[in-house]
């Protein structure tokens, strides 16, 4: 089942990043820029990153809640093209780091492209599933991750590797989607569903279980907001949802309401 999961998401995600074009110029003109300024970034963050950095697939800006200190490392989970972790890079500093990690081999080739470009060399991409993180045992002072963690059929085992990398008295701030009530069914069976980030969601209560149960602490939603209905229905991957379940733009909405984007904040203990 997780093998036939990681298949979809790689290949929903390697096509998206074949077809991916540039925010800026006109960053507020395009989908992507569009998409970005719904969700808590600004139109500078997106244009100070590489063309082609900026996908518009998160659901928050974990960089602009985290706070991310000069020389800190910094692991981004599911890093796609790269933009989050070019966005931390400016604040790490030279003398910090910034890893990215992703399991789909288009979404890396373009973010090392990316960083080779931005001339960025505190920034270094890695091939890895975040359920095994190609990371090693506390060596990570903070990490971010947007709208991924509930692409993994296994998000106990992303949060006790997260866990594991992170130093003690480390964070992890993240935007994820997540549910205020139980999905119906026929969304739930829906492969273009699960790659939008809508059927593999948690009811909010046990996501942040989940994380505590993982070994962090001060576990804390630090946001919860609705998505904006006009993603839902401008959102080429939206509608291919909607046309895929069968399901009117109404009824959508209706179950839309039941879909959040968390930001969420934890802490492993010091000790």
């Amino acid at each position: 089942m997780e093998e036939d999961v990681h298949k979809v998401v790689k290949e929903r995600y390697g096509k998206v990043a074949e077809g991916s074009s540039c925010c800026c110029p006109g960053v507020s003109e395009t989908r992507s820029g569009r998409t970005s300024q719904m969700i808590g970034y600004s139109e500078a963050e997106c244009c100070s990153v590489p063309e082609g950095a900026n996908l518009g697939l998160g659901c928050g800006n974990p960089t602009a809640i985290a706070s991310i200190q000069p020389g800190e490392t910094v692991l981004d989970l599911g890093s796609g093209a790269g933009f989050d972790c070019f966005l931390a890079a400016e604040k790490v500093g030279e003398e910090g780091q910034v890893i990215g990690v992703d399991m789909t081999p288009q979404m890396l080739e373009k973010a090392r492209e990316n960083a080779e470009k931005g001339g960025y060399k505190n920034v270094e991409f890695r091939k890895g599933q975040i359920e095994d993180l190609p990371v090693d045992d506390s060596t990570v002072d903070l990490i971010i991750s947007n709208c991924v963690i509930n692409l993994s059929p296994d998000k106990q085992s992303v949060f006790k590797e997260a866990h594991r990398v992170l130093k003690p008295g480390g964070q992890i701030m993240v935007s994820d989607i997540v549910l205020t009530e139980k999905l119906p069914d026929i969304v739930k069976g829906s492969n273009a569903a699960y790659t939008s980030c809508i059927a593999g969601a948690m009811l909010v209560d046990d996501y942040m279980q989940v994380v505590r149960d993982a070994g962090f602490e001060k576990v804390e939603a630090v946001g919860q907001d609705g998505l904006p209905i006009e993603l839902l229905a401008n959102d080429p991957m939206s509608q291919q949802v909607l046309e895929d379940i069968g399901m009117d733009l109404e009824e959508a909405k209706r179950v839309a309401q039941t879909i959040k984007s968390l930001k969420l904040s934890a802490v492993k203990p010091a000790t």
